[in-house]
């Protein structure tokens, strides 16, 4: 069995509004990501012209490049996307891991009709996580 790529597949890519690196320390915090490259700006600002981190075998790209209707300076992060998504094989862990690190509860953890435990978060930068833990009669798809 060959390693999944983490390069492959939609890959997000978002505009963090200045925050890039203290997201990416956030997420190794929260979700146990892998720091896998940092980016400045050759202008001496501690701002991101690109951040990846890798989590949960996935990759995940971040910006402070300004390239969003709202301007670089804009501080708001746009979350009308709806949310991120992390299957995982222990989901209390995961869950208590991010709300330690200071991700609050946007609907709880628990048991779901269609028989996986799932529940959504949300981090301080606006962005919306669900973590989801397979149930014993469902296929796993990664």
């Amino acid at each position: 069995m060959t390693t999944p790529n983490p390069m492959q597949g939609v890959l997000p890519y978002l505009f963090m509004a200045g925050r890039t690196a203290e997201a990416m320390d956030f997420y190794a915090r929260a979700f146990g990501a892998e720091d896998i490259g940092r980016m400045p700006f050759d202008d001496g600002t501690p701002r991101l012209m690109h951040g990846q981190v890798l989590i949960n075998g996935g990759a995940l790209m971040m910006t402070d490049n300004g390239m969003n209707p709202g301007g670089a300076d804009n501080a708001r992060i746009q979350t009308n996307f709806g949310h991120l998504q992390l299957v995982v094989d222990d989901g209390r862990a995961w869950w208590a891991r991010a709300t330690a690190a200071g991700c609050t509860v946007v609907a709880p953890y628990e048991r779901q009709p269609w028989g996986g435990d799932w529940g959504l978060l949300q981090d301080p930068f606006g962005l919306k996580w669900g973590i989801m833990q397979v149930g014993p009669s469902e296929p796993r798809t990664n």
